[in-house]
């Protein structure tokens, strides 16, 4: 794709507003926040006491920090209900509309054919599965295709459920939206989707590696696995704008937009932890997918890549 121009748009806002002063943390913190320090509060209160039980909880990261692996569902909840009513709109301040052209490619490259059935997981706005039935309907003349979009947050399910009802679509059986986990998608059947596709959704997940094994569950065989996702830039050079641009830039951009530095603060964390392209490929692989060739492809330098396996 065309990624240097990319690239330098984001060079160009990094440069614009990153001498914008920092809105105080301390003026208001976030609910996000004040469950954080709750949670820190409480655990340096047990250390001395309770020792031995606080150990043998299993933790997980939350962004930079470590939490219960119990607790981290309810927060990236939190983030989601903090954010869902901008989401949309965040996304294109953050990345000047290039997410829109990552999307694209991630359509055309799912290919899907007529009367495939997706579920979209963590789609909660609405986004890929619009794209998922435009394509149908433009490249094939289709209205058998069929999407769930699945996700965790009801406030993001009600923002697409919102955004659909402007279309073509609203009403039909070609989209319906449900609530849950991507890590027990309990009311899906074994086999029974012909795509499964997760946008910037799969990093906030807990275990991913349970996300996928219920990817492949409820695959049909030859069913194809797809995730865009941000990912790991190598050239350091551009390494270190990405970084001024994500650290410095968007977390006052989430204040100014969404009045919501914290969430986006977690948002742009939640990428430093995610795995690297090749570690989250073998992933994919343990969990039973075949991949083609490296089993992923690089978009504006490594800032996301397209992640994509089928079930053989």
């Amino acid at each position: 794709m065309a990624s240097r121009t990319a690239l330098q748009q984001l060079s160009r806002r990094a440069a614009t507003l990153v001498n914008v002063a920092s809105p105080s943390r301390t003026a208001g913190f976030s609910t996000l926040t004040k469950v954080l320090h709750q949670h820190n509060a409480a655990n340096n209160s047990n250390n001395s006491s309770s020792s031995s039980s606080s150990s043998s909880q299993p933790e997980t990261h939350f962004g930079f920090q470590n939490v219960p692996e119990s607790m981290k569902e309810a927060l990236v909840k939190q983030v989601f209900a903090n954010v869902a009513t901008k989401y949309d709109i965040m996304n294109d301040v953050m990345s000047g509309g290039v997410h829109r052209l990552w999307k694209d490619h991630f359509m055309r490259t799912l290919a899907p054919t007529p009367g495939t059935k997706l579920l979209d997981v963590a789609g909660g706005t609405g986004d890929i599965a619009m794209r998922f039935l435009d394509y149908c309907k433009e490249t094939h003349g289709d209205n058998t295709a069929q999407v769930t979009v699945f996700d965790i947050n009801p406030n993001m399910l009600e923002v697409g459920k919102e955004r659909f009802t402007k279309t073509p679509y609203h009403n039909t059986s070609q989209v319906s939206f449900m609530e849950g986990n991507a890590e027990n998608l309990e009311h899906i059947p074994d086999n029974s989707m012909d795509a499964y596709t997760i946008a910037f959704g799969i990093r906030n997940c807990t275990h991913v590696d349970r996300v996928l094994k219920e990817a492949y569950r409820v695959l049909k065989p030859g069913g194809r696995f797809m995730c865009l996702e941000f990912s790991k830039v190598e050239n350091p050079v551009i390494s270190k704008v990405y970084d001024v641009f994500s650290f410095d830039v968007i977390p006052t951009m989430g204040q100014i937009v969404a009045n919501d530095r914290d969430s986006y603060q977690y948002l742009v964390e939640s990428i430093r932890k995610f795995p690297p392209q090749k570690e989250f490929a073998k992933m994919i692989k343990d969990a039973g997918f075949t991949v083609m060739g490296q089993g992923y492809e690089d978009l504006t330098f490594g800032v996301a890549a397209i992640h994509s396996g089928f079930k053989l």
